[in-house]
């Protein structure tokens, strides 16, 4: 196989960091392990951010979410780490993570974190008429 998991985040240059704006990342097929039972666990996953200087590449995104595949987390834990790692590599104005798990037991989970730059504040909502 010619690529492989990657704890590596590479990022760019923001192309226009005197305007704030969204990205929006869908990532539909994220899995890890339940680290109890060791079972698949899977969940579609959208990250936000506003960027400041960088941003996050993709297919280094890619790679990186491979690396939890053989790994056991918590939905809790795995969701804060992404998002503290993906921060710390960009230091974004802002960043949410959604991870919307599938079912277990029954039961869906749904883990929402986010980072705020201290520094930024949103621009205010436009309402359009």
């Amino acid at each position: 196989m010619s690529t492989q998991p990657s704890t590596v985040l590479s990022t760019f240059e923001n192309p226009r960091p005197g305007r704030d704006f969204t990205i929006r990342i869908d990532i539909p097929e994220f899995t890890c392990l339940c680290p109890m039972t060791g079972q698949p666990d899977f969940a579609r996953l959208t990250l936000e951010y506003v960027p400041a200087a960088l941003c996050v590449e993709l297919k280094s995104l890619k790679l990186y979410m491979w690396t939890f595949r053989e790994r056991g987390a918590f939905h809790e834990a795995v969701t804060n780490e992404i998002l503290d790692h993906i921060a710390a590599a960009i230091s974004p104005s802002f960043m949410r993570l959604r991870a919307e798990f599938n079912v277990r037991g029954g039961i869906y989970t749904q883990v929402i974190v986010e980072h705020r730059n201290s520094d930024w504040r949103a621009p205010e909502l436009v309402n359009l008429p």
